[in-house]
């Protein structure tokens, strides 16, 4: 008994401890990566270039659509805004991926394994973070972008709508690449997957055209797509005042209001993330 009274007072202190460990490691891993781009910045810079051409092209293809074509009568440059900022923040999340295969092939996650980490979560903690930041960077351009082609701000809420909605995307995206990062055997297989799943997923969502503008097994397909989920939500910020039980999708199967869109893309994160967690304690242990 009095050596279990000596030991509770030790242990108070060390969740303090152990958090901020975490969070310097988690910092430090970050920092790498950050230098990383900051050497080579072609994939910030790519990042912004390649929607940044679909947002001048597309809009400019389609810029004398007739009025009244698209529901609410809005022009085909600002419909695609929504489009563009979700295809940004997916194609960033989707290589997330990337940096923990080179790291892989390189050996340098063997080292990190076999150094004094207080928790190997850092490594997915760092590279999360990484992620996110970048891809919030790359949206934010694109968005001025569209604000300057005149396709329209979101306002206060709506920003706070975007930003939810982008992070709800993010976190699962960026949890499949993970778990494709540890599943895979190489890089090449890893850029494969990406290559073969970013345009098709694109085409068959509500990104370039509404569900009414599809055939009837496209329009199936796009009311699942999780890309679908995202873009609806962040749309009606663009078009004005909007409400969480505001109806943003008319899908095949029902409508579904922003509230909706946002809990179902918050389950699939919560769910990816469940679903990769074995593969990463087998991976990191």
């Amino acid at each position: 008994m009095v050596d279990v009274l000596r030991s509770a007072p030790s242990r108070q202190p060390a969740e303090p401890g152990a958090a901020a460990e975490l969070a310097q490691e988690t910092l430090a891993l970050c920092r790498r990566l950050f230098i990383q781009l900051q050497r080579r910045p072609s994939t910030l810079v790519a990042g912004i270039l390649q929607p940044l051409i679909w947002l001048l092209l597309f809009g400019a293809l389609f810029a004398k659509a007739p009025a009244g074509l698209l529901p609410g009568g809005v022009s085909y440059g600002r419909f695609l805004g929504a489009g563009v900022i979700v295809f940004t923040a997916f194609s960033a999340a989707l290589n997330a991926g990337l940096p923990v295969m080179f790291d892989r092939e390189f050996g340098f996650l063997n080292r990190l394994l076999v150094a004094p980490l207080r928790s190997r979560t850092s490594i997915v903690l760092a590279t999360v973070l990484y992620i996110t930041s970048l891809s919030l960077v790359q949206t934010l351009a694109i968005m001025l972008a569209a604000r300057a082609l005149g396709y329209g701000w979101p306002g206060p809420l709506g920003l706070l709508l975007v930003l939810v909605t982008l992070l709800l995307l993010l976190a699962a995206v960026t949890a499949l690449s993970l778990g494709l990062a540890f599943a895979l055997p190489g890089h090449i297989e890893l850029i494969a997957v990406i290559f073969v799943v970013n345009l098709p997923l694109l085409f068959a969502s509500t990104a370039l055209a509404p569900i009414a503008f599809m055939p009837g097994w496209l329009g199936w397909l796009a009311a699942l797509n999780p890309l679908t989920f995202a873009i609806e939500p962040i749309r009606a910020a663009y078009y004005g005042p909007f409400r969480l039980d505001q109806v943003v999708l008319e899908a095949p199967y029902g409508s579904l209001t922003a509230g909706q869109c946002l809990l179902v893309l918050a389950l699939l994160s919560l769910g990816l993330f469940l679903s990769i967690r074995p593969l990463l304690d087998r991976k990191l242990s």
